[in-house]
């Protein structure tokens, strides 16, 4: 299955929940991610569960510190 996650395509297992492809995509500390699938926020209490489909466009924004 391949699903876009910041404009990039990437090959997944079939039925992979946020939380799955989370762990594929990144190689490091999840906190601090914000995760929308198809422009809807999906909680972080909900990555375990929710399923992506086939060419879902997703999108990860990393919290950062500044001043």
């Amino acid at each position: 299955m391949e699903v876009t996650v910041n404009q990039q395509n990437h090959q997944l297992n079939e039925a992979c929940s946020v939380a799955q492809m989370l762990s594929v995509v990144l190689s490091g500390e999840i906190k601090g991610i914000a995760v929308a699938v198809n422009q809807t926020i999906i909680t972080k209490s909900s990555w375990s569960h929710h399923l992506l489909k086939e060419g879902d466009q997703v999108m990860l924004i990393k919290a950062t510190q500044g001043g």
